[in-house]
């Protein structure tokens, strides 16, 4: 995907994740190294791009290695380079990624993952810019800016002696923690309704309807392990899966697997009669209800407005779909504020 594409995902308006893009920003013209802390599917490659960008170096290459996907026993040739002959199956002489990345910078994926050695030998490439392949005794001067980021714990590592203490130091010149997306209070409506566009785009819709009410309630109370990248797919699938381009998508599902013209259980359940019923509540709901009431008033609204959504506001279809007289129907919405 090209930078600018990638570039247009980092937007959002919560405070947490505005403070994690403006420390970038500041950090970003500086030499210094940056450690960038978050769960999966947060960003983190994002704020890597944005502080090479940024920097001095944005004309020199940015190099990326994921060090949990190399195995350890060969780690240090993929970081360092190798001599022809350093061992079996080295047939020939290669650069390493801090060679690559010379003058430009280097982004280390789940740092967390690399080996007491493989450790030491970053160190020293850090502190003294001088690596040297492996089977060489030669050292090559680089000039590279590190970024690395982790979702471990490498503080409570380190004091339990399975990360460098002296590494993590000199790679924690600025630390940059980036909220999981349930964290990022309000962004969710603006990052579906941001993949929504584009891929109804892709799918070559006149127009972008949006989502109802209850699919976008879905999103919002969802709780997106997988963070960015899982929001994208569910809201990629969703337009994709959507037959009606006309009306606003109400079909969210969150499990691939599952029916794809099935509604998420989050949003409706259906019951017999063709009517709907509310998703349970989970325990964690039920311990932070304080206003018995006000939980099963707002439980009643949701109920509605998913039924309405569902039947296009027709208020006689909806008020059959619950069972309810079109008189009881309009009395509820009033109460709710829906008329």
């Amino acid at each position: 995907m090209a930078g600018s594409a990638r570039e247009a995902q980092l937007i959002g308006q919560s405070s947490a994740f505005l403070d994690a893009v403006e420390r970038a920003s500041r950090a970003a013209p500086l030499r210094r190294p940056v450690l960038v802390i978050g769960e999966r599917g947060t960003g983190k490659e994002l704020i890597a791009e944005r502080l090479h960008r940024l920097s001095s170096r944005w004309d020199e290459p940015l190099i990326t290695l994921n060090c949990a996907a190399m195995p350890e026993t060969l780690i240090e040739a993929e970081l360092f380079g190798h001599e022809a002959g350093a061992f079996t199956g080295a047939t020939k002489t290669r650069a390493g990624r801090f060679e690559e990345a010379d003058r430009g910078t280097l982004f280390l994926d789940e740092l967390g993952t690399l080996s007491m050695g493989a450790q030491e030998r970053l160190l020293r490439a850090v502190e003294y810019g001088e690596v040297s392949r492996i089977g060489s005794s030669r050292p090559l001067r680089v000039d590279v800016r590190i970024v690395a980021a982790t979702n471990e714990d490498l503080p409570r590592m380190a004091r339990e002696g399975r990360f460098r203490a002296d590494l993590l130091d000199r790679l924690s010149f600025e630390v940059i923690t980036l909220p999981p997306l349930r964290a990022r209070e309000g962004d969710i409506p603006v990052l579906a309704e941001h993949f929504g566009r584009r891929m109804a785009s892709e799918m070559g819709w006149d127009r972008w309807p949006g989502f109802a009410p209850a699919a976008m309630m879905a999103l919002e109370k969802y709780g997106w392990p997988g963070n960015l990248r899982e929001l994208r797919n569910v809201i990629e699938r969703a337009v994709y899966r959507w037959d009606n381009p006309q009306n606003p998508v109400e079909h969210i599902t969150f499990d691939p697997f599952d029916s794809p013209w099935k509604p998420a259980q989050s949003m409706r359940a259906p019951v017999e009669g063709g009517g709907v019923a509310p998703a349970p509540l989970l325990a964690a709901d039920l311990a932070e209800v304080v206003d018995l009431r006000a939980a099963v008033d707002g439980h009643e609204k949701a109920i509605v407005e998913a039924a309405l959504a569902r039947h296009r506001f027709n208020q006689r279809q909806t008020a059959k779909a619950l069972s309810l007289t079109y008189d009881q129907l309009r009395h509820t919405m009033r109460k709710h504020g829906l008329l």
